[in-house]
């Protein structure tokens, strides 16, 4: 069995003989160093593609889901996209949460964080000392929101890109998927580091496969401006749309009309962006826009 066999000299695998996969592209064995070093100009043409197939495979199929971040902790439920314009980010407890229990808690007498039950700070000062007490116990979300906060010049704290980048790079390593998506529109747009789109390409791709939509539909943006490949982009698309967010269902839209998507392929995307909208709905949140409930800032 070729399989239970060295690719380069056929040595059969045993209890003596331990063969080892190709980590690249887990197509063939070895039984050593040598033999694969030797192989190696046989077998690279094979490797990197089986090995980009298998990147493929793993970029397209995690994903699928939103990150819990994306949902309230109060109500579980996914927030709608902008998430900006449908929650309120409490830096008291470093948690997201959605209009619709924001409203219920003041239609309750609560002024304070509906999670955790802190005054909100009344000053610039009070909110960043608050994030800076969690910065320091290496809370990567807190070392992410810090790092917007450089980066638009807000709280008292004067514009500094770089700066803003290097906090979502810790924040980044420390777990951070937000920081992973800034970390790319930072390198795609340049802002405090050379401008590399490959590389932002990369922290994109690793954000979605932990379930980003919109560094997945950035990535479909990616595929159809500069590798000008419209499969590919459709692929990313039909996730982020099935998520909840409604800019890859546009791009599907316009990609039908040109031919570059089937109607079957809108018609998933619109499905899987209403399924994913209905399920964001609460009574609670379509009170909150009836108000015109923005949340706590």
């Amino acid at each position: 069995d070729g399989d239970d066999a060295c690719a380069n000299c056929g040595k059969l695998g045993s209890d003596a003989v331990k063969l080892k996969n190709c980590t690249a592209c887990r197509l063939v064995k070895y039984c050593g160093v040598d033999c694969q070093r030797a192989h190696r100009k046989e077998h690279k043409k094979a490797c990197k593609q089986r090995a980009a197939e298998l990147k493929d495979e793993q970029l397209y199929s995690q994903g699928q889901e939103r990150p819990e971040g994306d949902y309230c902790p109060i109500c579980t439920l996914p927030i709608p996209f902008r998430m900006d314009d449908h929650s309120t980010f409490n830096v008291c407890c470093m948690k997201r949460i959605c209009n619709g229990c924001n409203v219920a808690a003041q239609k309750r007498g609560m002024d304070d964080c509906a999670f955790c039950r802190t005054h909100y700070p009344d000053k610039d000062a009070d909110a960043l000392a608050m994030i800076q007490a969690r910065v320091g116990k290496n809370d990567p979300v807190a070392i992410y929101y810090l790092g917007g906060k450089y980066f638009h010049g807000r709280l008292g704290l004067q514009k500094d890109a770089r700066k803003a980048f290097e906090l979502w790079t810790e924040a980044a390593e420390l777990g951070s998927i937000n920081a992973l998506f800034d970390l790319g529109n930072a390198y795609r747009q340049g802002y405090g580091v050379q401008q590399d789109m490959a590389k932002a390409a990369q922290f994109y791709s690793n954000a979605a496969m932990q379930g980003h939509a919109e560094s997945r539909y950035n990535l479909g943006c990616i595929e159809e401006h500069i590798m000008e490949n419209h499969d590919r982009a459709v692929r990313h698309f039909l996730i982020s749309a099935k998520m909840g967010h409604n800019d890859p269902v546009e791009s599907i839209k316009r990609f039908f009309r040109a031919g570059f998507a089937t109607k079957e392929q809108y018609a998933e995307a619109l499905k899987g962006y209403q399924d994913a909208v209905e399920e964001m709905k609460s009574p609670q949140r379509d009170e909150a826009m009836r108000l015109g409930h923005l949340g706590k800032k």
